[in-house]
């Protein structure tokens, strides 16, 4: 079985059909991209492989555990839209919290070390809340990749990002697949960006693969 099954997965919200027949497989240690419109069941397609929903029809497996139905699939770093930060807490303190919650821990000096590598000050001590939106994608990139997780989910990532930042990300992402084995999924409109990193691109139109 490949690292990520998708068999024959359909999803019906509010009578709309959002992922129709889906089937699809990931293998380990690749970088894939999910290419299409807004509203082409990228973002569902994500959350039906992290196990955020159940299907309506078929069935999602993530290394081997079938996700969803109040199963979630393991060591997933994620980035989606709306992901709430702490906006009371400054972003040292919002990575720490949620290191503190992970299974494979890192360091503070880690957490301050990432923050760094992202043109981020450690020692900065203002709240989240008054970051910029572009400050504010960094920290929710700095969380999804910083405990070294199997699979790395990123919905959107360039959002808010200057080019500088766009390029570190990319040579952050083949690194990480290189040096962890890491399987990444990632979710464009921009097929450009995707064409710059990924190994394979799948493109989604109306909840369906088109190619």
């Amino acid at each position: 079985m490949s690292f990520i099954e998708i068999k024959n997965y359909s999803k019906k919200l509010n009578g709309n059909m959002v992922l129709d027949g889906i089937t699809q497989s990931f293998e380990k240690g690749r970088i894939y991209g999910l290419a299409g419109k807004n509203g082409s069941g990228k973002t569902m397609l994500i959350r039906a492989i992290c196990g955020l929903m159940t299907a309506t029809e078929g069935e999602a497996f993530v290394d081997g555990v079938r996700v969803g139905n109040g199963t979630y699939a393991k060591s997933v770093g994620l980035l989606i839209e709306h992901v709430t930060l702490f906006e009371g807490m400054s972003a040292f303190q919002n990575l720490a919290m949620l290191n503190s919650v992970s299974q494979n821990k890192i360091s503070n000096d880690d957490i301050k070390h990432w923050l760094s590598r992202f043109s981020l000050d450690p020692e900065d001590k203002r709240v989240i809340k008054k970051y910029s939106l572009g400050m504010c994608q960094k920290v929710n990139l700095i969380q999804a990749f910083m405990n070294k997780p199997d699979l790395i989910i990123l919905d959107e990532p360039t959002n808010a990002l200057d080019e500088a930042s766009v390029k570190l990300l990319s040579q952050i992402i083949k690194e990480t697949k290189q040096k962890f084995n890491t399987t990444f999924i990632i979710a464009s409109h921009d097929k450009e960006s995707l064409n710059r990193v990924c190994d394979e691109i799948i493109e989604m139109r109306d909840g369906k693969i088109v190619s």
